[in-house]
């Protein structure tokens, strides 16, 4: 498969791996104390990565809204990666030239690592939807195909964000933006088919006794293996209305053939399906086809402003909300909610790295409302507006009287590192180290459990028992007291202590692995 290069990137093509993990610190809760919906202020990578230990594998839908890199944003771009190239880039102020290629290595640099910690968060049968416009298009499109697979490539959705040209363009006037649609798993995941009442010309006859418009199919086969020769068996004759026998002969007298069996053909003439008419070249007879209300379809890969809203549209939404202009470019809440409804089940966490104005959290809010759900949201944002603007929306959102009491959630701010130059912390929390222990060895959230074994014990995973023997003042030692202490039967053990005094042959006779704890053992 062919790859993108640009100055840089063996600098950041594992650069996740080394983004250090912080733990979030809840500042506030709002209406709801227990409430899954997240906004969390700060940068989006460490904060992507702060979600792993509970999230990895657990986000179904993820939208973001990267900057377009247009060459007039003024976007921020904030890794301490130590390479001198990038350190002049994140020095330098991006620039306004159309070709500049610093513009679009360094926008690639910042994405990159990013895209990495999302797949990593996406469920098995999840999706991630990005808006991007021409700037950046081609590629995201590469990296993308790279990070998640370019047979995980679900579609290139085209939105029609404004409705009319802009008469004061020199050349072209730009009605569209596209939104990129990649799986984490495309045999897994899927895609929900959409609603649509069939209205058409077609369906002008109207059923009195069911009560419902139809468009009418002609019994006699059309098109390919039409004729008698096909299939001689539905050639035979049926009776008119007044009596006469009908032949499935075609306009230029050729024989053809019934679509149905004659046994079918005899149920159905009792099941008001037929409609008989009588033409210049004889009786016609026909199928009823009645509209369906509840007609499915696939997703379609253009998206009309008419359907999903429009820029203007979304600028007057915001202003609706705050009374003036708060945010410069805003989505519409409809096109969200299409790709919410499209891709998550009603208990599904949607995910927004790039959280802008907190039009997904909007989205989320007025979908539950409309069907019944109870899907959570998580909007990361590291400009300050996140408690102005994205805290703010949801408070006046809570003010309509459909959505009063559904908008809870959470505001959190990234806290201390959990690893300092590779040891704990200290002033980290015994609960976030547990939790960080437990998601390096199983790569699943960790849960508080009640048990009769010692404080040690984390859990069990795959049948392996998992120990963390921490005192945050004084050293810890696996030793046989301690091995005393376990009371949980398992095939294997994991215990992290600080020193270990049983020998080797123990160790192995018990199946336990000895972890050393990372931290500074000179404070001791």
């Amino acid at each position: 498969m062919p790859s993108l290069n640009w100055i840089g990137k063996d600098k950041v093509i594992n650069y996740h791996n080394n983004v250090p993990y912080r733990v979030l610190q809840k500042k506030y809760s709002y209406l709801d104390e227990e409430t899954e919906n997240m906004i969390i202020h700060g940068d989006n990578l460490e904060a992507l990565k702060s979600l792993l230990p509970k999230y990895e594998g657990k986000i179904k839908c993820i939208f973001i809204d990267p900057p377009y890199n247009t060459g007039n944003e003024g976007w921020i771009y904030n890794d301490n990666v130590n390479d001198p190239r990038i350190k002049k880039w994140l020095g330098e102020v991006v620039g306004s030239e159309g070709e500049d290629l610093s513009r679009h290595d360094k926008w690639l640099c910042m994405m990159y690592p990013r895209l990495r910690i999302m797949q990593k968060l996406l469920s098995s049968d999840g999706m991630i939807f990005i808006s991007i416009d021409d700037n950046e298009y081609a590629n995201l499109k590469m990296i993308c195909d790279e990070i998640f697979g370019l047979s995980n490539f679900g579609a290139n959705i085209i939105w029609e964000k404004v409705y009319s040209p802009r008469m004061d363009e020199k050349n072209f006037s730009t009605s569209h933006d596209y939104v990129l649609c990649y799986f984490k798993d495309i045999s897994k995941g899927y895609v929900k088919k959409v609603k649509f009442e069939q209205k058409s010309a077609q369906f002008n006859y109207y059923d009195e006794k069911e009560k419902k418009y139809y468009r009418r199919r002609s019994l006699r086969k059309e098109g390919s293996q039409s004729l008698r020769t096909d299939r001689p068996n539905l050639y035979y004759p049926i009776t008119a209305p007044d009596g006469t026998e009908v032949y499935p002969i075609k306009p230029n007298g050729i024989e053809g053939r019934w679509r149905w069996e004659y046994e079918t053909y005899l149920v159905n003439s009792q099941n008001n399906v037929l409609d008989w008419v009588k033409t210049k070249n004889g009786w016609q007879v026909y199928v009823k086809q009645y509209a369906d209300n509840n007609a499915e379809k696939p997703v379609e890969t253009i998206w009309y402003s008419s359907e999903v809203g429009h820029t203007h549209a979304a600028a007057d939404e915001i202003k609706q909300i705050f009374g003036k202009k708060v945010f410069d470019t805003p989505k519409p809440a409809s096109l969200i909610r299409k790709i919410i409804d499209i891709s998550t089940d009603t208990d599904s966490i949607i995910l927004d790295a790039f959280a802008g104005s907190g039009t997904t959290a909007q989205a989320v809010i007025e979908q539950n409302a409309s069907d019944g759900g109870d899907r959570h949201f998580i909007m990361i944002e590291m400009l300050p507006y996140a408690e102005s603007i994205i805290a703010e929306r949801i408070r006046q959102l809570n003010k309509k009287d459909e959505l009063k009491g559904k908008c809870g959630f959470g505001y959190y701010e990234l806290g201390e590192q959990l690893l300092v130059k590779g040891k704990i912390n200290p002033d980290i929390k015994i609960e976030d180290l547990k939790e960080y222990i437990w998601y390096m060895e199983t790569r699943s959230s960790f849960k508080t459990i009640n048990n009769s074994d010692c404080k040690a014990f984390l859990g069990v995973y795959n049948n392996t028992a998992i120990y963390f023997v921490y005192d945050r003042e004084t050293l810890t030692t696996l030793d046989a007291f301690f091995l005393q202490q376990i009371k949980t039967k398992a095939d294997a053990y994991v215990i992290y202590a600080d020193t270990c005094t049983l020998s080797n042959e123990k160790l192995s006779r018990f199946n336990i692995t000895f972890k050393k704890i990372p931290r500074d053992i000179a404070r001791l």
